[in-house]
């Protein structure tokens, strides 16, 4: 079995940088045309040029808040004009917000859930009738090991993140009679900005240093003491999208040097 995105058109959210980001240049070394649709639409028109001149795949850049439906309807309507169809769809745009769950804020909460949950459930949506036209597709939706897992401060990401299993089985379920499937990464720690960004909120929270953060928290269970890397990812990512039978649907694979095992 030969496994090729080659001339499918694939969208990839929140890929203006970070996992998206080395996402899109998997995809387009395979010779994919790619979608960088992220909310900062220099940073994600950016990205497009300078990918496009480093690989043989093509990309383009628009604005998208995938909270936002019309927002996300108008940016699914400008790839059919601009490609005429969707094969595939990762569902990567996701935030970090740490706090104990007696002091979460509810707005916080709220945009935690509408951004990893709401805009995995709006840009499906837009994609799923150009999919099923064609008679096949594929849907990832970027997960965690807290997709299977829980860790302190993170109620909002947890819960959404373990809603995204279930979201993805039902539109495994449905889709399977168009050729759509639908499946779920769940890396470990990354090291991202996200990631950077949360050892010293987290070290401030738990009353820690910041080594600890690392060593304890972020990778104290891994089998290696080592952080999963972007391009570990964007590998799963390009099998997902490319297997072409409804054989791999409904399902979440867990990339995280060992920290969950299923």
């Amino acid at each position: 079995m030969t496994l090729t995105l080659k001339d499918k058109v694939c969208i990839i959210t929140g890929s203006a940088r970070g996992i998206g980001e080395t996402i899109a240049r998997r995809y387009m070394a395979d010779g994919a045309k790619v979608v960088i649709a992220d909310l900062n639409l220099d940073a994600a028109k950016e990205t497009a040029a300078k990918l496009t001149k480093e690989y043989p795949g093509e990309a383009i850049g628009i604005d998208m808040d995938v909270t936002d439906e019309d927002a996300v309807n108008a940016g699914i309507a400008k790839v059919i004009d601009t490609w005429g169809q969707i094969d595939v769809l990762v569902s990567n745009a996701g935030i970090q917000i740490v706090h104990k769950m007696e002091d979460y804020p509810y707005a916080e909460w709220k945009k935690m859930l509408s951004i990893h949950l709401d805009g995995a459930f709006l840009t499906t949506k837009a994609c799923l009738p150009h999919m099923y036209k064609a008679g096949s597709g594929s849907i990832i939706m970027m997960g965690s090991v807290h997709s299977k897992e829980a860790s302190p401060l993170k109620s909002a990401y947890v819960t959404a993140k373990h809603g995204l299993l279930g979201l993805s089985r039902v539109i495994a379920k449905e889709g399977a009679a168009h050729g759509v499937r639908s499946n779920v990464i769940c890396p470990g720690f990354v090291k991202t900005p996200l990631v950077e960004k949360q050892i010293p909120e987290q070290a401030k929270e738990l009353g820690i240093s910041e080594e600890d953060v690392v060593n304890k928290i972020m990778l104290g269970n891994t089998v290696d003491q080592e952080f999963t890397t972007v391009e570990d990812v964007a590998e799963v990512a390009h099998m997902f999208a490319a297997f072409p039978t409804n054989a791999l649907t409904g399902q979440s694979l867990v990339v995280s040097h060992g920290w969950f095992m299923e």
